[in-house]
């Protein structure tokens, strides 16, 4: 039998979300600030040779600087204001997650509610800040290094940085916004809306290749049948769960007696969804964004790195393998699940998993069955993160099908169609709440008209 929400969920349709007024302005305002994020990506910052600029990325389009303009919407291709992108607000978040789980002091802060989650967002608003910095110097530095300034010097720098660190911080506060009074998580839709706008003008150069004959025509289908499979591979691994089975035992009530219940606890496969792959991605392209615009001055100690940690390399592949399957595991067991926390929960709540003995029993099975599990999930996550690297390496495709990108595509999707339904879900049963109140009212008035 299928549940009440599950039947209105089947019974959705335009017409209710037509009737959800709420539901649409939060959309007209997600679509807005998403408008102005685009717009702010073509505001260049001051001192950028137009012209040199865009010779350098014609040169740079079908190696790592098409990976870089994937990555931040074109902005760093035009060098906008947003070129530094959302991506050191979401290290900075990791980072503090991660330092949140490991000391005792920010753990304690984080058990505190609402004061405590208030700070720990401060600490990742200076992380951000300083993340930020670092980068825009270093990218400032870069520019004039790859003679892309029209006025090197101190003034440039300074200017570049307070222009690429004001933009993130700008970002970050649109992504507050979305996801406080729009509809779906704001920075998760940032990264999402640059993405899907480059593919258009990918699409078109990877055709372009083919037309010219740089690509056989097997190789093009090939690519996109692979597209295609790791797309629904990727929403097939999100979704699939492993579910214990949790009982509950009778309970008395004054003088009634509650039957006891079950239920299931989800697990998914995957737990820390793209957080590992983001973190390696924005790891292993920090030392490579200054080194493209640092063109041919490159120092040597960045040119060894390059020369074993290029995209493509095997160093590079091993390394980005071996962190995403750290940071799967590491954030799993530290903040997406964290086992002890679970149990005791279940322990409060008179639940228990039939044939374990409740706490650190419980905590024990729960450990066991989540490393199992992550085993595939972290395989899974480096089998989408390098098939596609390893792919555009050997068959030199001009088009990044990164399996980041695909991963952050298909999750956001899903999490904001999740909540659109979610949404309508709540709109349907005030909906029937207020039926119930006019008919109980109508009811009264025929009740009192009788007496």
């Amino acid at each position: 039998m299928a549940s009440a929400a599950e039947q209105m969920a089947a019974n959705m349709s335009w017409g209710a979300f037509g009737k959800a007024t709420e539901l649409k302005q939060r959309i007209l305002f997600t679509l807005a600030l998403l408008i102005v994020y685009r717009l702010g990506t073509y505001i260049p910052v001051p001192g950028i040779d137009g012209t040199a600029l865009r010779q350098f990325v014609q040169e740079a389009a079908t190696g790592l600087g098409g990976i870089l303009n994937m990555f931040t919407g074109g902005a760093i291709g035009r060098m906008g204001i947003f070129a530094l992108g959302i991506m050191p607000y979401i290290s900075a978040s990791i980072i503090v997650q991660l330092l949140t789980a490991m000391v005792p002091s920010l753990e304690q802060l984080k058990k505190e509610g609402e004061q405590g989650r208030k700070k720990i967002n401060q600490y990742t608003r200076y992380g951000t800040v300083f993340l930020a910095t670092f980068q825009a110097y270093g990218l400032a530095a870069s520019l004039e290094a790859g003679d892309l300034a029209t006025d090197p010097g101190l003034y440039f720098k300074a200017s570049a940085v307070i222009t690429l660190v004001g933009g993130t911080m700008f970002l970050m506060w649109l992504g507050e916004q979305i996801t406080s009074r729009g509809i779906g998580n704001g920075i998760s839709l940032i990264i999402f809306v640059g993405i899907i706008a480059e593919v258009p003008a990918a699409l078109a150069q990877f055709f372009a290749s083919g037309r010219s004959g740089a690509l056989s025509p097997a190789v093009i289908v090939g690519v996109i049948i692979m597209v295609i499979l790791t797309i629904a591979f990727v929403v097939f691994m999100e979704r699939a769960l492993r579910k214990i089975h949790i009982q509950y035992p009778r309970r008395q009530v004054g003088m009634k007696v509650y039957d006891g219940g079950s239920s299931h606890l989800p697990i998914k496969v995957n737990p820390a969804g793209v957080i590992p792959a983001i973190f390696a991605s924005s790891l292993l392209l920090l030392p490579t964004t200054i080194s493209t615009f640092s063109g041919s001055q490159t120092g040597p100690v960045m040119s060894t790195i390059l020369a074993y940690f290029g995209p493509g390399q095997p160093l590079y592949l091993l390394f980005f393998a071996a962190m995403v399957i750290f940071f799967t595991f590491f954030y799993t067991a530290n903040v997406a699940f964290k086992t002890d926390d679970v149990a005791e929960n279940l322990k409060n709540q008179n639940g228990f998993i039939p044939g374990i003995r409740p706490g650190k029993r419980t905590e024990e099975y729960l450990d066991y069955v989540v490393n199992r599990i992550l085993v595939l999930g972290a395989g899974y996550l480096t089998l989408v993160t390098l098939l596609p690297e390893i792919l555009r390496s050997q068959l030199a495709i001009p088009f990044y099908f990164g399996g980041t990108s695909v991963l952050i595509v298909v999750s956001v999707t899903m999490d904001t169609i999740q909540q659109v339904q979610s949404h309508l879900l709540a709109h349907q049963y005030e909906g029937l709440i207020e039926k119930s109140q006019l008919r109980g009212k109508r009811r009264g008035k025929k009740g009192t008209a009788r007496r």
